[in-house]
């Protein structure tokens, strides 16, 4: 509940407070127009590392990994382009800085080291590295293939005889 507290109440208080502060100093007109400016630069920055983010993202899909920090970068940017286009100076500010590639890295860094992935055919890896659920060391092998099972169960011994 408090999480919805600040984001519902006091964010959009403090953001008129602000734009209430710099309308009286710039006037209102600039005022609009330097929040126009910025969900415009916001979302041509979101397009730009929207873009160089997905690439990422394809070329580890096709090297056979998990994209994992490009999933939470990508959301990251997601996040930092709902704030530009928010208007205000502190969502703006909190959406740069989702943007900037230093502070989107370190964001994802983070949400990775608490983030566990699990993948379609039901195996779970820690993105973050951490105790493995299936209880293997950090350098032990895995040995891809097929396999079938041959052992004999009573109804075949049942068939010979």
């Amino acid at each position: 509940m408090p999480i919805f507290l600040f984001i519902f109440i006091v964010m959009p208080i403090a953001e008129m407070a602000v734009l209430i502060q710099v309308g009286s100093m710039i006037g209102v007109f600039n005022t609009i127009g330097f929040v126009l400016l910025t969900a415009f630069a916001g979302a041509w920055l979101l397009r730009q590392q929207g873009l160089a983010t997905l690439l990422k993202a394809n070329q580890r899909l096709n090297s056979g990994e998990l994209p994992a920090k490009e999933v939470a970068e990508g959301l990251i940017l997601a996040v930092g382009g709902v704030l530009l286009l928010t208007p205000g100076f502190i969502t703006d500010a909190i959406g740069f800085l989702c943007l900037v590639p230093f502070t989107r890295h370190w964001l994802a860094a983070q949400a990775l080291k608490r983030m566990v992935v699990s993948g379609q055919s039901g195996f779970y890896f820690r993105a973050g590295g951490g105790p493995n659920p299936f209880g293997r060391d950090e350098g032990g092998d895995i040995i891809e293939g097929e396999y079938r099972d041959e052992t004999k169960t009573d109804h075949d011994r049942l068939d010979k005889k």
